[in-house]
């Protein structure tokens, strides 16, 4: 049993104003497969993580973890859990 990677993909591609349908595009996925990604229903492969992080320019890391995310205002503001 594969343990769930976390994401924050909605929240980029939010914010870079890209749709799943652009993204999925763009790396070679079903967009349907982008918000199975996004709600936690699957994990990408790593080659499909490693295109994703490519795309946005950003580490895999900064998009994908095995551990649950801080909370972004705790990052920001150093705020220690």
């Amino acid at each position: 049993m594969s343990e769930q990677v976390h994401n924050r993909l909605a929240m980029v591609r939010a914010e870079r104003k890209v749709s799943r349908q652009s993204l999925a595009e763009a790396v070679g996925a079903h967009y349907q497969t982008i918000g199975y990604i996004e709600r936690g229903q699957y994990n990408p492969s790593l080659d499909l993580a490693l295109k994703i992080a490519r795309y946005f320019g950003l580490p895999v890391e900064a998009l994908f973890s095995l551990e649950p995310f801080r909370p972004l205002t705790d990052e920001a503001y150093g705020r220690n859990q």
